[in-house]
């Protein structure tokens, strides 16, 4: 059954995305991984990070707290130690950053085997960029057709490597440096862009040797880790949808609070402001690790722009959105070097464009990319989501920003990062508040 966006009113208010998907799926693999009892403040509770908390309690962490809402008041795990994972077969569900980073740990356990599988989405999601550099350092990984899940690994020693990432990938890095911290040496990891750092800040809290240098990150063998307490901020990826939102329907302005501004992951905004959106940002202090900030979003004129090169590892769950506001913008734009798009929870490249040339785009998809001529706005139509959260979202942003509003199948799958979209969504709407 299709959910009705129909054309908006100006959005309007005011609100408080929910808590960082990212962060909170790292949050618990490093709680597991410590000694003691870590308590996480504002945890996301979606189905992809209901996920991980499974995946540590099956490896032997207790886990309280959980599943009270959207935003969770919060989690505490006590965990096993760096080398005390039980053996079990793990279910990831839907959760991809699962699925990468976990097998880093396990690969070093010091003895017991375990298997990783998932929904049929994720056993379309390769794992061979994570095997081969794990197989290098001495681990034991077997996966489907030598690329696919399900992927089964054996507890070995690990020895520790120089590896240059030949994409860049925060998945992959962080991966290999858990690996890293079970190895018998330090281990460097190289990437050719810089992406998304919250996995080095949150092991640098929980007392691991953390350095970045030579255009990659360095990480020595521990004995210990112990990461105490830790805020998760609103997640910056959720409230891409809101301003962009607010860029689009005319007469907005918005205003979302406590966002996490890490500058690995706001590439977005650098995007939006060459294409001429109004968006301001009021830093306001830390959280852990984190910076946060407010937000404010108007509704904005907007151009087509170029976007590829160092800024696409530092945009790249928001490049939809991007391809989005380009429908809306004078002039042309293309996205380039994105071929990670391709390694998403669908095909995000094909994914995209179907669903705005669905809406009366005139959108072009390229091997690493993909080139969208603005013509002003959208018709409106039938999205589907392919299972996708962010596609959904996107097909209920662009029905409300275009004439004739979008029907989108499959909306229920936004429940894997953002439970509550569509009610904070309404909120926004004329009549909402």
């Amino acid at each position: 059954m299709a959910t009705r966006f129909e054309p908006a009113g100006a959005l309007r208010g005011a609100l408080r995305p929910p808590a960082d998907k990212s962060i909170s799926h790292r949050a618990a693999l490093i709680a597991a991984m410590g000694e003691g009892t870590t308590t996480i403040e504002n945890y996301l509770d979606s189905a992809d990070t209901r996920a991980t908390l499974a995946a540590v309690e099956a490896l032997g962490a207790e886990v309280e707290g959980a599943g009270t809402g959207p935003i969770a008041p919060a989690v505490q795990v006590r965990g096993v130690g760096l080398r005390g994972a039980q053996p079990a077969r793990v279910d990831v569900g839907n959760a991809g950053t699962l699925l990468r980073l976990l097998p880093g740990w396990l690969a070093g356990q010091e003895a017991g085997s375990w298997t990783l599988d998932g929904d049929e989405s994720i056993r379309r999601r390769p794992v061979d960029r994570i095997a081969e550099p794990l197989r290098r350092m001495g681990a034991e990984v077997r996966c489907r057709e030598g690329r696919l899940p399900p992927l089964e690994i054996e507890g070995s020693a690990l020895e520790g490597i120089e590896y240059e990432l030949p994409v860049a990938s925060a998945q992959v890095k962080s991966c290999l440096l858990f690996a890293g911290l079970l190895a018998d040496r330090p281990s460097w990891v190289g990437e050719p862009l810089r992406s998304r750092d919250h996995t080095e800040r949150m092991l640098a809290a929980a007392g691991a040797r953390i350095a970045w240098l030579g255009g990659g990150v360095s990480v020595r063998p521990a004995k210990r880790l112990e990461l105490g307490e830790l805020t998760v901020p609103a997640d910056f990826s959720s409230a891409a949808f809101f301003l962009v939102a607010a860029l689009l329907v005319p007469g907005s302005e918005i205003v979302l609070e406590g966002v996490g501004t890490n500058p690995t992951r706001i590439g977005l905004l650098r995007v939006l402001a060459r294409m001429g959106a109004e968006i301001e940002v009021e830093p306001v202090g830390k959280r852990g690790a984190e910076p946060i900030g407010t937000m404010r979003a108007r509704a904005s004129a907007l151009r087509g722009v170029e976007v590829g090169g160092e800024e696409v590892p530092l945009a790249i769950d928001e490049l939809p959105l991007i391809a989005l506001a380009a429908c809306f913008a004078e002039g042309e734009t293309t996205i380039g070097d994105a071929a990670e798009l391709r390694r998403k929870e669908s095909d995000r490249v094909e994914t995209t464009c179907a669903a705005l040339t669905a809406l009366g785009a005139a959108v072009e998809a390229r091997e690493d990319g993909m080139r969208i001529a603005g013509a002003g706005g959208l018709r409106g139509g039938t999205v589907r989501s392919h299972g996708d959260h962010r596609i959904a979202m996107l097909g209920a942003v662009a029905g409300l920003a275009s004439r004739e509003g979008a029907a989108v199948e499959g909306m229920d799958a936004a429940a894997v990062s953002y439970p509550a979209f569509e009610a904070d969504l309404a909120s926004l709407l004329p009549g909402g508040g």
